[in-house]
């Protein structure tokens, strides 16, 4: 019998880097299969080549035992196979209807649109997943459960029967989780195929029925998942033994503290109480919806708690929602998502730099011409920033580029504590290298950092993590952590 899909040898490189190596994957029809591996380890790429965005150098696709068809022909691999990304790739402006047939309305007599027959198609299509959702509703306004549910809803409509979800709990309660997996389970009784991808280790063993895991582009165990025990898998996805480890501590005597977070709760997380001191770097773990990336917003002030207290150097900060204020009371900031937080594209390098220090360029508000751009020039040389010139549009930079104007923005006020969230995510290994080497230098200086991340290259530069677990501290991990260890907290499970 053939698999729903049968790849066998997929390769790809990009330059020098292999990001996948003779990967073999079968997932039987009707069934959900898991892929699960750490960041890096390849599965957006295999996605690509899965969805045919991207050709492997080497190896074949097969769904249903025939070929898959030529790269160019999008409307054949859309009656194959969808992808709903962890970011909805719905349009807010359309309403679902038009969301649903995008490109490909019915019409009428002369040519116009029948809008009739799309209202009637996507009732039709949303009826059937037994989703009640108004389909002249303005995607705007859905929920993140419903878009997903709308893209499943789309990628049917195609005729696809074979369909990858990237990430889809990432972001949903527990209730909006169980009705997810209901559809999925409904979907499949119908003859729908999926591939679930997931670092929630746990939902691996409650919808899926085989495991594939990935390590260094490298399909390095694939098996029913419950032939699998959790350790055995996370030991799988990390490829540590059971005494590799991946910090060492540092010694550099006592140090006062800096930041003292007391019973914080807010949006996503509960009764935070943490401390960090002066030249420190704290990491903080959690995979999605555990609350790390709120917490670090709430102490930059881009959110505001609800109860609880943050105290700098001994002075109460007031609550949040005032990033002006964290900034003037000296805390620095680089945010999640540097295309919609982060950068103003139409704005230059110079611009962009300067921000957090206007008031220290002129007096009266007045920047005397030059300022702005000598101050942008020092940063662009003493972070590698490449750009034509500190009047080039930032919008004009790689992403690396674009991350480093980010951190020496947040730099440039001096301020006593920076939160990073994802510093590093998207970018070239030179880059990465730059901004971590950027922050330890902060943490010489004495600045105390708080870094979230779940990328482990990020974490090692840690004196400490801090694990949560749906929005609550349930690991403090010391420098010498195994990576097994990390993964293991990040999922709320204890493992010997």
């Amino acid at each position: 019998m053939n698999g729903a899909v049968d790849a066998s040898g997929i390769t790809k490189r990009f330059g020098q880097t292999l990001a996948l190596d003779a990967v073999d994957l079968r997932v039987e029809p009707h069934a959900s299969h898991a892929l699960v591996g750490r960041n890096g380890a390849g599965k957006s790429t295999l996605v690509a080549v899965l969805t045919g965005l991207l050709r492997p150098d080497a190896g074949r696709i097969a769904f249903d035992g025939v070929p898959a068809p030529p790269r160019d022909d999008r409307a054949a691999w859309q009656r194959l196979v969808a992808c709903v990304y962890q970011r909805s790739t719905i349009i807010g402006a359309l309403s679902v209807a038009e969301n649903l047939f995008l490109n490909r309305y019915p019409t009428g007599r002369g040519g116009a649109i029948d809008w009739r027959a799309v209202r009637r198609g996507a009732r039709e299509l949303l009826d059937g997943l037994e989703v009640g959702i108004d389909v002249d509703r303005a995607a705007a306004d859905l929920s993140v459960e419903e878009r997903q549910l709308v893209e499943i809803a789309r990628a049917l409509s195609f005729g696809a029967r074979f369909i990858i979800l990237d990430e889809p709990t990432a972001q949903l309660n527990k209730a909006a989780i169980d009705r997810l997996f209901a559809h999925v389970r409904a979907l499949q009784a119908a003859g729908v195929t999926f591939l679930f991808i997931s670092h929630h280790l746990e939902e691996i063993y409650e919808i899926a029925r085989t495991v594939t895991v990935l390590r260094d582009g490298r399909c390095v165990r694939t098996g029913p998942v419950d032939a699998i025990t959790k350790a055995d898998l996370i030991a799988a996805m990390t490829g540590e033994d059971a005494h590799a480890v991946v910090a060492m501590p540092r010694d550099e005597g006592p140090r006062e503290p800096l930041v003292e977070v007391r019973a914080l709760c807010g949006n996503g997380f509960e009764d935070i109480s943490l401390t960090v001191r002066a030249g420190e770097v704290v990491g903080i773990a959690g995979i999605g919806g555990s609350g790390k990336t709120a917490l670090a917003e709430t102490l930059a002030g881009l959110r505001r708690a609800r109860a609880g207290s943050i105290t700098l150097a001994g002075d109460a900060l007031p609550n949040g929602g005032d990033v002006r204020a964290r900034i003037d009371a000296g805390i620095g900031f680089v945010p999640r998502d540097r295309q919609v937080q982060g950068v103003v594209p139409a704005l230059s390098v110079a611009d962009n730099a300067t921000m957090t220090i206007w008031n220290r360029l002129g007096r009266f508000g007045v920047i005397p011409p030059g300022a702005r751009e000598r101050s942008a020039r020092r940063m662009m040389d003493a972070f590698g920033i490449i750009a034509s010139g500190p009047q080039a549009p930032v919008e004009s930079l790689s992403g690396g580029n674009q991350q480093k104007v980010l951190l020496a923005r947040a730099l440039a006020s001096d301020p006593r504590l920076l939160v990073l969230i994802d510093p590093t995510a998207g970018v070239d290994v030179k880059s990465k290298e730059v901004l971590l080497d950027a922050v330890d230098a902060a943490r010489r200086n004495g600045t105390g950092v708080l870094l979230v991340s779940d990328d482990p290259d990020d974490l090692r530069t840690c004196d400490r993590v801090i694990v949560l677990f749906e929005g609550r501290v349930t690991a403090e991990l010391a420098a010498g952590w195994r990576e097994h260890d990390v993964i293991a907290a990040t999922e709320g499970m204890a493992l010997a």
